[in-house]
């Protein structure tokens, strides 16, 4: 089966042109989109296939923005929860730190659960792609997170894959079904932060500071993540005759040269 998920906070980087190119350049390489389309009905619509006496479908939602990269009624763009951030002080200090409260705004994730809802109806297995996630720091999962993850389960999903934070998360088993909440890198080169891309040579270092508390590693300017993500794993999934999915993973490494290595292989 080859398909790819696209709803993702780069994808309209290029406007409507890039999005048109990506979906059709994956079509010419017999490879199914999903999550992605010239309208939002388009980016709504799962993509199916047919494997070994099962149906399967596919479904990807991009949880962090931005609005352009979202989809309209006549506008190109990504399937999309939209995720409301609220800041309250606890105390009488202004200027102080707040504390942060994330949930899916209740519309937004109606329509996810009713798509996700209907696939069910025309396939045996529903797996879900979320991009979701805080980038580039450890060991964290927001509460929309969990909660849009379990919803799409509730919904349907078999499985919840997701991705963004270029760090890797845990994997959570919620009413039997396993949720990936964050793979962590594996192909991910880019100029797009190095000393290639930037003005200053420094700048790319310092920003990554300032932001996310860590130094990239100078001696991999094409790979300008955290020590963190190095460590990161394959989602793997086990699914027998009725269409039961036994999750599983494999470890995988992210080597001096940019290139993801399967360990203990």
């Amino acid at each position: 089966m080859r398909v790819a998920s696209l709803a993702a906070n780069h994808l309209y980087d290029d406007g409507k042109v890039g999005v048109q190119d990506s979906i059709e350049g994956l079509r010419r390489q017999r490879i199914t989109p999903f999550g992605a389309g010239l309208t939002l009905d388009e980016a709504r619509g799962p993509a199916y296939l047919d494997c070994h006496g099962l149906r399967f479908g596919f479904l990807s939602f991009n949880c962090v923005g931005p609005r352009a990269s979202w989809a309209g009624p006549a506008k190109a763009g990504g399937a999309y929860v939209h995720v409301l951030t609220h800041y309250e002080l606890d105390h009488a200090t202004p200027g102080g730190p707040p504390t942060i409260y994330t949930g899916a705004e209740a519309d937004s994730l109606e329509v996810m659960k009713a798509d996700i809802a209907r696939a069910r109806a025309h396939c045996d297995v529903v797996s879900v792609s979320l991009h979701k996630g805080t980038v580039h720091t450890p060991g964290l999962v927001m509460p929309y997170e969990k909660q849009i993850a379990r919803a799409a389960v509730d919904a349907g999903a078999d499985v919840v894959i997701s991705h963004h934070a270029h760090i890797l998360r845990g994997i959570e088993i919620y009413k039997g079904k396993p949720i990936y909440h964050g793979l962590g890198n594996f192909v991910t080169v880019t100029r797009a932060l190095s000393r290639l891309g930037a003005t200053d040579p420094d700048d790319w270092a310092v920003r990554r500071l300032r932001l996310f508390g860590f130094v990239p590693d100078p001696e991999t300017p094409e790979y300008p993540f955290h020590p963190e993500s190095r460590t990161t794993l394959l989602a793997k999934r086990l699914i027998d005759g009725s269409g039961q999915v036994e999750p599983r993973f494999l470890p995988v490494q992210i080597n001096r040269r940019s290139q993801p290595e399967i360990v203990g292989q």
